[in-house]
């Protein structure tokens, strides 16, 4: 069974740091795509960036580039997002997903949420002044 589990949540300061993990465990085999997504409150879930488990290079939403970076550890099944210069507006509930079907190439176009079926259960994020 797909489990997924976010953690690393909490509060930061503005213009401060934080990194979100998630662990991913039961696919049967390591050809699947993950992703960061958050929502905030009254807002729709938005997408952070994608990253296929096989690895290449993270696919990020435009307003996303610069701050955040998406990594993982292959050997640990981990999921890492470092977030920098944290601004207000990033406040959110963070989520990992992944999902089998999303093949390599569309993971590296960055696909949307919708396209994911197996989710965390979230990891919130809070921004102070």
């Amino acid at each position: 069974q797909v489990h997924l589990a976010e953690s690393g949540g909490g509060s930061v300061q503005e213009g401060g740091s934080l990194k979100l993990s998630c662990e991913v465990s039961g696919f049967p085999h390591n050809n699947y795509c993950m992703g960061w997504f958050r929502q905030a409150p009254g807002k729709e879930r938005e997408r952070v960036g994608t990253i296929h488990r096989r690895g290449g290079t993270p696919n990020y939403a435009d307003s996303m580039k610069g701050r955040f970076t998406i990594s993982q550890d292959g050997a640990k099944n981990t999921l890492y997002l470092q977030m920098d210069n944290v601004k207000h507006d990033d406040a959110a509930m963070y989520y990992c997903a992944a999902d089998l079907q999303i093949d390599f190439q569309t993971c590296a176009m960055g696909p949307p949420h919708p396209l994911f079926d197996n989710w965390g259960q979230g990891t919130q994020v809070t921004v102070s002044s």
